[in-house]
């Protein structure tokens, strides 16, 4: 059996992504692989697929399958309380009062919570291999998850732009401190330049492992209607422009020829986005999930999509 040790799901909002992690997730645990089901999605429902409890703290559901939520507005608030203990330590106390005051504006800012929720599924991510053999990844609504995702090219490049402009600081302490040796050890071990290599150097690790093919793979999940499809088109442009992997495409909600001639018209609406899905998106492999009788909710209904998503296994 052949997976990636990082499967990402996502698309456009109500598609089922959820119920395709969910059930990826369970299949992977039953063949055998130690798997952590995670949700990035600020409308959780991770617990609604498995039909259990789950919170941001890590949850064992079975053999081989734990799981989490991620509390955007708790890691955030984590986030900063590090942040703002960083600086306490490299900063002068005269400063910290206002640092304190620029933090908590930071932390309702727009951008707090992805940063921070790129932290917690960074840690969540080294994991892997250790802790755990899999990590499938539940993420939000497309525009969130790209924004996520592109994070480390993003702010890894600021990260380089602020350790220049340190180093141009610290050129000109070095003359100013040529006869004071007090300041020549400060300009010698300098905390902030230190932080920003390690900031620098965690978004250059989490860069290298999203776009490494072999580790990472994303997965769309979409419907066969017209908006969905637009959208999917728009996120693969940006998932190759930032070189992260991209796997089989799963159509969810296909109507079978059992329903009969009351959906024969949106049988044959369905039909023509597939075949434009297909051209669109074929090589990169296309799986259909058909519409269920019943709401996916629990393991039992999850285990009669699990099966189907076992084309996911090994697939570039």
């Amino acid at each position: 059996m052949s997976y990636k040790r990082y499967t990402f799901f996502g698309g456009k909002g109500g598609t089922g992504k959820t119920t395709s992690s969910s059930a990826y997730a369970l299949h992977l645990a039953r063949s055998g692989a130690r798997v952590l089901a995670v949700s990035t999605d600020p409308a959780h429902s991770l617990a609604d697929a498995f039909g259990t409890k789950i919170g941001s703290s890590i949850v064992k559901l079975e053999d081989n399958l734990w799981a989490i939520e991620v509390d955007a507005a708790l890691e955030a608030k984590k986030y900063m309380e590090g942040v703002q203990e960083q600086m306490r330590k490299v900063v002068s106390p005269a400063i910290v009062e206002e640092i304190e005051k620029q933090l908590r504006v930071a932390y309702v800012s727009p951008g707090a919570e992805e940063s921070a929720i790129f932290d917690c599924f960074v840690d969540l991510m080294e994991k892997a291999g250790s802790d755990y053999d899999a990590i499938v990844f539940d993420t939000a609504p497309t525009g969130h998850t790209l924004r996520l995702l592109t994070l480390p090219e993003v702010l890894g490049a600021w990260m380089e732009h602020l350790l220049a402009k340190r180093n141009k600081a610290m050129e000109l302490f070095k003359i100013a401190a040529h006869y004071e040796h007090d300041l020549q050890e400060k300009i010698a071990n300098d905390p902030v330049l230190s932080l920003l290599a390690r900031r620098r150097d965690r978004f250059s690790r989490a860069r290298d492992l999203l776009t490494n093919k072999e580790l990472t793979t994303f997965h769309f999940v979409l419907n066969a209607e017209k908006l969905a499809v637009l959208e999917t088109e728009r996120a693969v442009a940006t998932m190759n422009e930032f070189a992260i992997g991209i796997g089989p495409l799963i159509v969810n909600r296909v109507l079978p020829p059992e329903t009969g001639p009351f959906f024969a018209h949106r049988r044959e609406q369905q039909a023509q986005y597939l075949a434009q899905i297909e051209a669109e998106f074929g090589a990169y492999g296309v799986v259909k999930i058909p519409m269920l009788d019943t709401d996916i909710e629990g393991k039992a209904e999850l285990e009669k999509i699990a099966p189907m998503l076992a084309a996911l296994d090994g697939a570039d």
